[in-house]
């Protein structure tokens, strides 16, 4: 797996700010950030790894190591008789580099 280096990259910080679409706070989320200093969000389905590395970079002045990311894919549900699709999700696992820490719970570290 190759590392991303996204201060080597240049990427227009109104795209950025735009690529985080939101953090995803979950029990998954939460054992995952513990267990590997990773943060899950919620990404554009266009976005690609060095434009996540460098948003997450630039929002939250931390270093990161690596990104994975994944394409889920909306459910089928139905809503009485007519069927309906959530939409598809792209998630992004951030890997933070040893002695970073990101916190959303609003407290001071």
């Amino acid at each position: 797996m190759s590392r991303i280096n996204p201060s080597n990259l240049k990427f227009d910080e109104g795209r950025l700010a735009t690529v985080l679409v939101a953090p995803i706070i979950s029990e998954k989320a939460t054992r995952v950030g513990e267990k590997n200093n990773q943060v899950l969000f919620k990404v554009l389905r266009d976005a690609t790894k060095p434009e996540i590395a460098a948003a997450v970079e630039l929002m939250f002045k931390v270093e990161v190591a690596s990104v994975s990311t994944v394409n889920q894919k909306g459910k089928v549900k139905k809503f009485g008789r007519s069927i309906g699709r959530r939409d598809h999700v792209k998630k992004a696992y951030v890997s933070l580099k040893p002695g970073q820490e990101l916190n959303f719970s609003g407290e001071a570290a």
